[in-house]
């Protein structure tokens, strides 16, 4: 599966910005997907994940309650919002997704046990 990544940019603190990844070349509904970031000079970080079909969700302490992770399987599309930006929030962000199940999975969060990725999208966010 092609995945794709736009919606980045700069926002203030407190903004908002809304990411999508669009699918390509696979049932995307057979993929659970995942939104994980990375900043300089720091390893890739989880940020939330998604099941096949939306039912089940996970998010990092870190963004709990200011971000949301939402799928439209007749889009092929993942979508981020994220709400309350923070500094600490700029960093690169990728999509990626996997074929295995993540709930009750315990390994939603790592970055391995996912199959495909997307290219990053970057946001900076000014305090």
């Amino acid at each position: 599966v092609q995945l794709q990544a736009s919606g980045g940019g700069l926002v203030q603190a407190g903004g908002s910005l809304r990411f999508s990844c669009a699918a390509s070349g696979r049932t995307f509904s057979a993929y659970a997907m995942g939104w994980f970031r990375q900043a300089p000079g720091k390893e890739r970080e989880f940020v939330a994940a998604i099941s096949y079909r939306g039912g089940t969700t996970y998010y990092s302490d870190s963004v709990k309650g200011r971000f949301t992770i939402s799928r439209d399987n007749a889009k092929n599309t993942v979508y981020l919002q994220m709400n309350s930006l923070k500094p600490e929030d700029t960093a690169v962000y990728l999509c990626a997704a996997r074929r295995n199940p993540i709930a009750y999975s315990g390994t939603y969060y790592l970055p391995r046990n996912y199959d495909y990725w997307g290219q990053g999208t970057l946001v900076t966010v000014s305090s």
